[in-house]
């Protein structure tokens, strides 16, 4: 096939409406009679829903509706006295089989009197566990939640 024997077909000219009742799309200009996609630069923002509490609004109201967002795991400061450590952070706990890994949030409550001054750092702690181990010479740093290594596979774009 070459381009000069191809067969062309002219395209369909676009239908002009609301030009008059005799060109065929008048008067109404195919939007039907009243009501807000009638008129002219109707067209409501994405989710709209007339008024009522959107979709995406309301589902995290529905029952079943599970998040996404991971719980913080609990230690007490019983726990974190009866490891008998100068210095506590994530990794320790989750060497002492505390908490499921060393890359989760973990919060410190008081539960449990402590013996020893002991500096913990972890990604929060309640006031009343904070003012218990300040109140035998340790202190609390909050620090950020551990993050995975990055995997060390290769993609087939480095192949």
């Amino acid at each position: 096939m070459k381009y000069n024997e191809l067969k062309t077909v002219k395209p369909k000219a676009a239908k002009r409406v609301g030009r008059g009742i005799a060109a065929g799309k008048g008067k109404t200009a195919g939007r039907g009679t009243k009501g807000q996609k009638s008129r002219t630069g109707s067209s409501a923002k994405p989710g709209f829903a007339g008024g009522q509490n959107p979709l995406m609004q309301k589902l995290p109201k529905l029952p079943g509706f599970k998040s996404k967002r991971t719980p913080a795991e609990n230690v007490t400061t019983s726990q974190i006295d009866a490891l008998g450590k100068k210095t506590v952070d994530a990794l320790e706990l989750a060497n002492a089989g505390l908490t499921s890994g060393p890359f989760v949030n973990v919060k410190l409550l008081f539960k449990g009197d402590m013996t020893s001054a002991v500096t913990v750092k972890l990604a929060g702690a309640s006031k009343t566990a904070i003012s218990a181990l300040e109140a035998k010479g340790g202190s609390f740093e909050k620090t950020a939640r551990a993050q995975r290594p990055a995997s060390t596979r290769k993609t087939v774009d480095e192949k």
